[in-house]
């Protein structure tokens, strides 16, 4: 059973059970995998300029398309609301941006080897951070869109009632959202 992170003495402490652990891995690795999906548009023709292959950088004239999964879309969303705009900082840092997100979600995947976690503070914001990304799939999965949709999908505690797919998934939503609120937590009472 998970107890909450607290702020003590040797960092930042918590525990999880094995099947919560198991849990929280195999949603890291989902959304390593479709980051990566996307990371594939971001291969660059081996008859580029030599100068964009070395930077890793788009020519202008090759613009990447909106991700079409809308939970992609959530991972990476646009950074204007100016089409052109948006389209020019999606060039130029979303394959940074993706690199970096799969970095810190295989991090958060190894810090899940043992029943108690020690996190330095660095440590708990990468999965902190790791666990808003997964998340964020879940909400657009679960189609979370508003206030009364979160409250809906907050009332899902009881995992014996669980009938449906979309239930079980809220649950999961329910022990992500707890574990990174409590981590949270943690971190602000680290900060003070």
């Amino acid at each position: 059973m998970a107890k909450a992170f607290k702020n003590g003495a040797r960092g930042i402490t918590g525990s999880l059970a094995g099947p919560e652990r198991k849990l929280l891995r195999e949603l890291f690795g989902d959304v390593i995998t479709v980051l990566e999906e996307r990371a594939q548009i971001h291969e660059l023709p081996e008859d580029l300029d030599p100068l964009y292959a070395l930077t890793g950088m788009r020519p202008e004239s090759a613009n990447l398309p909106e991700p079409s999964d809308a939970a992609v879309k959530r991972l990476l969303p646009d950074a204007s609301d100016d089409k052109d705009v948006a389209d020019e900082f999606r060039r130029l840092t979303e394959a940074d941006l993706i690199t970096e997100k799969i970095s810190l979600l295989r991090r958060a995947q190894l810090l899940l080897e043992t029943e108690k976690l020690v996190l330095s503070v660095s440590e708990a914001q990468g999965f902190a951070r790791a666990l808003n990304d997964v998340r964020l799939v879940l909400a657009e999965r679960l189609n979370i869109q508003s206030e009364a949709d979160s409250e809906r999908i907050s009332q899902l505690v009881d995992a014996a009632k669980v009938t449906t797919s979309e239930e079980y998934l809220g649950l999961v939503y329910n022990l992500v959202s707890w574990v990174q609120d409590t981590l949270m937590q943690a971190l602000m009472s680290a900060e003070r």
